[in-house]
């Protein structure tokens, strides 16, 4: 039976990894085309670094993450906060649309966005409003979904702990910005630091609603790599993706050591 066990665990490792380690392997190719494999080489880095399409897709989407990621968390923030804390059919109502948002095709939202930003910026004429500057558009729309991720992260971490020690501070007379920035924002520091990073990640590899919103001049690297199909895929764009797996996951281990230690503190405040 352990031995059966390793097996299922084995298999189902290699059926997660294994796209991640064949992508990391041609990222090394010295090939001009990624599907031909000729040899080991960092090449690919080096012609990804000079590059001036690949270094601007890239800090299109990572600009485009860094404001989304803030946006949904900001939000995200304070409606986990509002679920958590309050209680009736308005919050269940409040959960179900949220919920809602989260199970909606993409590309639904996609044909709304692009709807919503013709029928916004319309009536103003091209470049009379913000909503036709493309970094603004693509942090819109990617913080729609990455609000909905916050508000049950957060609402998860508060509704865990139950709001005992915001009833003792009040109970003390500690007035209510200050329980909340000193108990309630402390108590959700970890979901809230991992919403934020959740954002940024799901920002960075979204591909639909990029591909509905955005404009000439503003190309994030999920469109930039859809447009380089066409042509033929390089190791240029496998080295890119390496490289953006790597920082995620120095990103979140930063993060998951930080949050162990919000954590900690906040289990001391109990």
């Amino acid at each position: 039976m352990t031995i059966l066990m390793w097996i299922w665990g084995v298999s189902v490792l290699l059926f997660l990894l294994l796209p991640i380690l064949t992508i990391t392997v041609y990222a090394f190719n010295s090939g001009r085309s990624l599907g031909t494999w000729e040899g080991w080489s960092i090449h690919p880095f080096q012609r990804a670094l000079s590059d001036p399409n690949i270094i601007a897709a890239v800090s299109t989407s990572a600009k485009a993450g860094l404001g989304s990621a803030v946006l949904a968390t900001v939000l995200g923030t304070l409606g986990g906060i509002a679920a958590a804390r309050v209680s009736g059919k308005a919050v269940a109502l409040f959960m179900g649309l949220i919920s809602l948002v989260l199970v909606t095709p993409e590309v639904v939202n996609a044909i709304a966005l692009l709807i919503w930003y013709v029928r916004i910026g319309g009536p103003f004429g091209p470049g009379a409003n913000l909503i036709d500057y493309g970094l603004l558009r693509l942090m819109v729309g990617h913080a729609i979904f990455s609000t909905a991720v916050v508000v049950l992260v957060v609402r998860a971490r508060l509704a865990g702990l139950g709001n005992t020690l915001e009833e003792a501070a009040a109970d003390l007379y500690a007035p209510g910005w200050r329980r909340f920035f000193q108990i309630t924002l402390r108590t959700a520091a970890p979901a809230i630091g991992a919403g934020f990073v959740l954002s940024f990640t799901l920002s960075m590899d979204n591909t639909i609603i990029s591909s509905f919103v955005s404009v000439s001049g503003y190309t994030p690297w999920p469109v930039f790599v859809l447009s380089a199909i066409r042509s033929g895929l390089r190791p240029e764009v496998a080295a890119v993706s390496v490289c953006l797996l790597v920082l995620t996951l120095l990103s979140v281990a930063a993060v998951a050591i930080a949050l162990k230690g919000a954590g900690r503190r906040s289990r001391s405040l109990q």
